[in-house]
């Protein structure tokens, strides 16, 4: 019961925090302190109308919210699963052997900084698609957290624990997959977790330059100076984004240990 009590109150608060939010907002457009500010009433108007047929079809340019957004997920699902087929087995590796170590970190602490935006014009010029160049940019971004997460998990796995594996005459490949995969698990989908988000983050700044998707919807809107239906993409960006990154708390809940 009191667990119940406590998610009500919870939800209480937050559902109170966005009213007043809307509340402010509104206030704020009404005042007319920004020319032509859309407020939460307009925004919500908006909100419904995009909802009531996200999936019409008018042409490339003119797409439904829905349809903008399912183009985003399909990037986003290939490129970052690519990236976890490469990053696990790259993380796993470098965790175990300080040899390999020392061959791929150079690379990690030379591309994870690198901005999304500026592998974008790479893309074009090698593949001459913006398909597959969305889908590259979700890659080459999104596979570091998982590698990292990875790596660093296989070097904390307790080393009596590898001991004990390697007296009982496991092989490095029993060792990897039956030994240290389980162990790391928590790691590789705190890694999954963070790529996921960086995944959605970059695919919406890198559409605005694609020609479909999400983060064109909002650039198409912006060169028809209507700020309201930003404002109805970001909502939308922001509940897909929370979604996604509450499937991974459950897969991640699935493997905590320590409960």
């Amino acid at each position: 019961m009191s667990a119940k009590l406590t998610i009500l109150r919870s939800l209480s608060i937050s559902g109170f925090s966005l009213f007043l939010f809307c509340v402010l907002w509104e206030i704020i457009a009404n005042a007319n302190i920004i020319p032509n500010f859309p407020g939460a009433t307009q925004t919500f108007k908006e909100l419904i109308w995009w909802l009531s047929d996200p999936f019409f079809d008018n042409g490339p340019n003119d797409l439904g919210i829905g349809f903008n957004l399912l183009i985003s997920l399909r990037r986003v699902l290939i490129g970052y699963t690519l990236a976890m087929v490469v990053a696990i087995p790259v993380g796993l590796f470098v965790g175990v052997s300080k040899t390999i170590k020392s061959s791929v970190d150079p690379y990690v602490q030379l591309l994870k900084p690198v901005s999304p935006l500026a592998w974008l014009p790479i893309g074009l010029f090698v593949f001459r698609n913006s398909e597959v160049t969305g889908i590259f940019v979700i890659f080459i971004t999104s596979i570091w957290p998982t590698l990292i997460n990875t790596a660093i998990g296989v070097q904390s796995v307790d080393s009596d624990v590898l001991k004990v594996s390697k007296s009982l005459g496991a092989s490095r490949s029993n060792t990897i997959t039956k030994v240290i995969l389980p162990a790391v698990m928590p790691n590789i989908l705190a890694g999954m977790r963070i790529s996921m988000g960086t995944a959605w983050l970059v695919i919406v700044a890198a559409e605005m330059l694609l020609g479909t998707g999400i983060g064109y919807f909002i650039w198409n809107e912006w060169n028809n100076l209507y700020v309201a239906n930003i404002f109805v993409a970001i909502i939308i960006i922001g509940i897909t984004g929370y979604i996604l990154d509450q499937l991974f708390e459950f897969l991640q809940m699935q493997f905590n240990y320590d409960s």
